[in-house]
């Protein structure tokens, strides 16, 4: 082989044994070690700045299920600040969103419930028929609601969402990706400040029954403030969360985890993985092996 290929042909190699290495915040490359591995299909963070602290196909289209839910809080909250509803206001539950499939919080045709009610029941316990009821409330019908909620996502760039209803329910028209979704939960968080405390929430009370929702997130790891998870068997369990430490902001996309246990789990992984990236956190001390103890030969006694 000629020098020239031989050199060529050691470049090529060089790049492929060269180690991953993720670009922090500062500048500076990743820690030592590789980033974590993550079991989720779709995962991004992104740093106080906007900028990807991390990603996997997080342009790849997926079903976001519940995560859907962050556009109907959106613009409730949107109509909200505008004077066009009321935290305190009575809605009338309709026989439509009464029927939505599950998960629900028991919505009965015909009776009134605090729109407050029906806020806390889209971000915390994740209701459908919650969700259901709002839109109706805010539009007239869930499919007027449905062109605002597309018209909303491409006036926030959200160029690769598509929604077809307000609650996340599988239908093969309503696509997102990890990207669009975090600049939906940071668009929420920053526009309507008043939807931290209900994504942060984790119990609420409905005609006596207390709704609860037990996720390690909100103490594993310090900081996680906002958080809205969804599961359909298409999606996965899909995770958005923000975090905030020292006063900054984390973003952070989950989709397609194999359990609900193993999407905590990335989201734990990835959270740690940006405090250190971010300088935040200090860098985990890279584990010594301790020496091996010599091994006695065993003696063996023969018996004749």
């Amino acid at each position: 082989m000629h020098p020239p290929r031989i050199l060529a042909s050691l470049a090529v190699l060089t790049a492929v044994l060269m180690p991953f290495t993720v670009t922090a915040q500062s500048g500076r490359p990743a820690a030592e070690s590789r980033p974590p591995s993550f079991s989720a299909e779709s995962v991004l963070l992104l740093d106080p700045e906007g900028r990807t602290l991390f990603a996997k196909n997080a342009d790849e289209e997926r079903a976001p299920a519940s995560l859907v839910k962050l556009m109907t809080l959106y613009l409730a909250f949107e109509d909200i600040e505008a004077g066009k509803a009321d935290f305190e206001e009575l809605v009338t539950v309709s026989h439509y969103a009464a029927l939505t499939p599950k998960y629900r919080m028991g919505l009965r045709t015909g009776e009134h419930v605090p729109l407050r009610i029906l806020l806390e029941g889209v971000a915390i316990a994740s209701a459908n028929d919650a969700a259901t009821a709002l839109a109706e409330r805010l539009a007239g019908d869930e499919w007027s609601f449905v062109a605002r909620m597309n018209a909303k996502a491409q006036e926030l760039d959200l160029h690769g969402t598509r929604f077809a209803n307000p609650h996340g329910l599988p239908d093969p028209a309503q696509r997102s990706n990890a990207r669009d979704l975090a600049q939906l939960i940071a668009r929420l968080l920053r526009d309507y400040p008043a939807s931290r405390p209900m994504l942060g929430g984790q119990t609420f009370v409905y005609r006596g029954r207390v709704y609860a929702r037990h996720i390690p997130l909100f103490t594993d790891p310090l900081g996680v403030q906002a958080l809205k998870t969804g599961f359909t068997q298409e999606a996965g369990y899909n995770l958005a969360v923000s975090a905030w430490r020292n006063g900054v902001q984390f973003v952070m996309i989950v989709l397609g985890s194999r359990t609900r246990a193993q999407s905590f789990l990335d989201a734990k992984k990835l959270l740690q993985f940006g405090f250190v990236e971010a300088g935040i956190d200090p860098a985990p001390e890279p584990r010594q092996r301790m020496p091996r103890k010599p091994v006695r030969a065993r003696r063996t006694t023969l018996v004749q």
